[in-house]
């Protein structure tokens, strides 16, 4: 798949089958993940492929309501941006762990596998954080779901690129 059709034809899935990834399939798409542009190369973005432990202390972390949407997908990635202390750094490898977090949607879809975005407030309390080893240096930026589609997706309508960009003299 080109990466004209990948980016047009991605969608987010909230149906999946039950069989979770193979670790060699999750390993090579997080392996194209730190391709993603980052200033200084400093790869701050930080993968937690959750396992059947940590999925049960992130349940009950999150009660029966929170629990049932951690079960949408067998494969789950918390996404955390590791944090310097500089600001500007910090913004910008906010900015790049995002777009690693979207090369493994874009490259889990090209392998004909369903993805979808998360953040939820459980990644960003202390339960939920202390369930995956999240240290207080590194700030959450998504939950990956992944496995195989069960539901066919069309496209959303989206604003025109006139709408969305301006022309500057």
């Amino acid at each position: 798949m080109d990466v004209e059709t990948a980016i047009r034809t991605r969608r987010t899935h909230k149906a999946f089958g039950s069989d979770p990834l193979p670790r060699e399939r999750v390993e090579e798409l997080l392996e194209l993940a730190r391709w993603a542009p980052n200033h200084n190369l400093t790869a701050p973005w930080r993968f937690r492929v959750v396992g059947p432990r940590a999925l049960e202390r992130l349940e009950e972390a999150a009660g029966p309501e929170g629990a049932a949407k951690l079960r949408r997908a067998p494969t789950l990635i918390v996404v955390s941006c590791a944090l310097g202390g500089d600001p500007v750094r910090d913004e910008e490898d906010l900015h790049a762990t995002a777009v690693a977090s979207y090369i493994v949607l874009l490259a889990a879809h090209a392998e004909g596998l369903a993805g979808y975005w998360r953040t939820p407030g459980l990644l960003r309390s202390e339960q939920g954080r202390t369930a995956v080893g999240l240290p207080d240096g590194e700030r959450f930026v998504g939950l990956l779901h992944l496995g195989d589609p069960r539901q066919e997706k069309q496209p959303p309508e989206r604003p025109p690129v006139d709408q969305t960009t301006t022309w500057l003299d």
